[in-house]
């Protein structure tokens, strides 16, 4: 009975992974109640997740990294990248200096750090950002596979062998996989980047400043020629490339505009390239909606903190903004911003701008302050792709961050100290000398993330107590395990490679753990090579820009659609599966 319903608490969990209609942080304590409801679980278990050794030690790693971000240690190095002219030298450059620091800091802030200096770089050698976009984010995964602290997973995938009986994995035991992996990655996409890298032409963002096709709101001046015309007969979509979604009347909505007769005071919801939008402003006597409280004064490039610069802020992976409203977040209160438009890839919004959602990826055109730029930019929530030449944090503590970083994992690796013991001191090191703020670490960690390992950590030991781990295993040796070890291996990282492709990465590594362990177990063989494989796997998500925290970043700097990430994803996936087969058994005997 126990397994029966374990198991109907996994598949809804799953539904609800893949689905997204529920926030990951949600789903995973959703599912915590229902183990603990259902008693499956004892409180002290479901609350063990907490007190996880994969959850602290990530915890401290999101500080350590902020702290190599917020000293410059990052961007110093970063800066090399607008001196190379070759394409292809570019493009390597970026991997072999992605890669490496992806291994030992989170990859999620690598690629922060590093998508603002890769735009920049090819801004200033007018190339396209979609041919080394898709590399960086792939590069930073590659790299994450090669420590035990490259990324959250791995951490998640020892802390639940452990639980299960294993003895769980050093701090360098993946580096001979991930490096042999990492260089065919690295030599995959060197190859093949002529035929299955897109070539899309630059995004504005190289040139001015605007990504795309934005949202904002236009209201109708009493001196505007378009008073008494219909949209229709002003022609504004044929002569300004500006598209009218709705119009706003006082409390009433208009979803098709385009014959009523415009008014005094009405406010239209239009989708355009900024600077159409602001030419079609002045060319028609438009205002940007009054709330707002814009002169155009504000839009000149005077010098001065208090001059006015616009800049573009992209919603980043986990941010706290995802799932609020601009009206409920009040920029202007927070960050003495105002947010002019919302870019959205792939979607046409049609609410008022302050009632619109925020997603991962969004990207928002402010209008602040240049004194105000270092506090944007310090915000954990947002990454900043423009006004990147003032982008210089002090350096003068860069040296100690990394001094700290290199401590932490040396005495780790040393055995002195365990990871999370070393990575919690090197975090208090960073705060204590003053490398990073208090208020600073706390806003570095992703609690979305840490709720979700907490939340989901339970499942796992409900799936071993219950039986349903074992009953799964049973069943795969005797649909797979005839054809040997390997071919269970091989089964093994392909279900984990789809699942990650479909829902979080550390679900799917929690669903799979269990069932991987408890199957080598049934064969009589070592459960480390089935555990690895669910590792990499999980770890690696290259064919959508869904699948994968970093994919989601580039997808809108790099102009990209989806199918682009199909096309050069799918072949590395089978590649890396073929690769893991192969090699796993090699570096890890059954």
């Amino acid at each position: 009975m126990d397994a029966l319903l374990t198991l109907l608490v996994l598949v809804g969990a799953v539904a609800l992974f893949v689905t997204e209609k529920l926030p990951v942080d949600v789903v995973a304590m959703l599912v915590l109640a229902s183990l603990l409801v259902l008693g499956l679980v004892t409180p002290a278990e479901a609350l063990s997740g907490f007190s996880s050794e994969a959850t602290i030690t990530v915890a401290a790693m999101f500080v350590l990294s902020a702290g190599l971000a917020h000293t410059g240690a990052l961007s110093s190095v970063g800066r090399l990248f607008g001196r190379v002219k070759r394409p292809w030298l570019f493009m390597l450059l970026i991997m072999f200096v992605v890669g490496p620091i992806s291994a030992f800091v989170n990859n999620t802030a690598a690629v922060a750090v590093f998508l603002p200096l890769v735009l920049a770089a090819t801004a200033a050698n007018r190339s396209s950002p979609s041919q080394v976009l898709i590399p960086l984010s792939y590069a930073a995964q590659m790299g994450g596979v090669c420590t035990l602290i490259g990324t959250s997973t791995n951490l998640l995938v020892n802390s639940l062998a452990k639980d299960l009986g294993h003895e769980g994995f050093g701090l360098f035991d993946f580096a001979p996989l991930g490096l042999v992996t990492m260089a065919a990655g690295f030599t995959y996409l060197m190859v093949f980047r002529r035929w299955l890298l897109p070539h899309h032409p630059p995004s504005g963002i190289t040139e001015t400043y605007e990504l795309g096709k934005y949202i904002t709101e236009l209201r109708v001046m009493p001196d505007s020629p378009l008073i008494g015309k219909s949209v229709s007969t002003s022609q504004l979509a044929e002569k300004h490339s500006v598209y009218v979604l709705e119009l706003l009347r006082g409390e009433d909505k208009h979803w098709a505009p385009r014959a009523e007769l415009l008014r005094e005071g009405d406010v239209l919801l239009v989708r355009g390239d900024w600077e159409k939008l602001k030419a079609l402003k002045d060319s028609a006597k438009l205002e940007l909606e009054p709330e707002f409280k814009l002169q155009d004064s504000q839009f000149t490039g005077e010098d001065g903190d208090a001059a006015q610069v616009l800049v573009e802020a992209m919603v980043a992976p986990g941010a706290r903004l995802i799932g609020l409203t601009l009206r409920e977040l009040d920029f202007q209160w927070n960050y003495n911003a105002t947010v002019l438009a919302v870019h959205r890839r792939g979607e046409v919004l049609r609410e008022q701008i302050k009632d619109v959602s925020l997603n991962v990826g969004d990207v928002l055109l402010l209008l602040c302050p240049r004194a105000e730029l270092a506090a944007i930019r310090a915000n954990q929530n947002l990454v900043v792709l423009n006004e990147r030449g003032d982008a210089n944090p002090p350096r003068s503590k860069a040296l100690l961050a990394i001094g700290i970083m290199v401590a932490a994992i040396g005495v780790a690796a040393l055995g002195w100290l365990p990871i999370v013991a070393s990575s919690i001191l090197g975090g208090i090191a960073l705060v204590a000398t003053r490398c990073i703020g208090n208020d600073q670490a706390y806003q570095a960690v992703d609690w979305r993330v840490i709720v979700l390992l907490a939340g989901v950590l339970p499942l796992g030991i409900a799936m071993q107590k219950s039986g349903l781990a074992q009953g799964v295993a049973d069943f795969s040796v005797n649909w797979v395990g005839a054809f040997g070890p390997l071919a269970v291996l091989a089964a093994v990282y392909l279900v984990t490679a789809t699942l990650t492709e479909l829902m979080s990465n550390n679900a799917a590594a929690v669903l799979i753990t269990p069932i991987a362990y408890s199957t080598a177990v049934s064969m009589d063989v070592s459960p480390t090579p089935f555990l690895v494989a669910v590792l990499f796997a999980a770890s690696t998500s290259f064919a959508t820009p869904v699948g994968y925290q970093t994919n989601t970043m580039v997808y809108n700097a790099g102009n990209y659609r989806f199918v682009d990430f199909m096309k050069m994803g799918i072949p590395l996936n089978l590649l890396f599966w073929g690769m893991a087969v192969y090699f796993i058994p090699r570096f890890f005997p059954f």
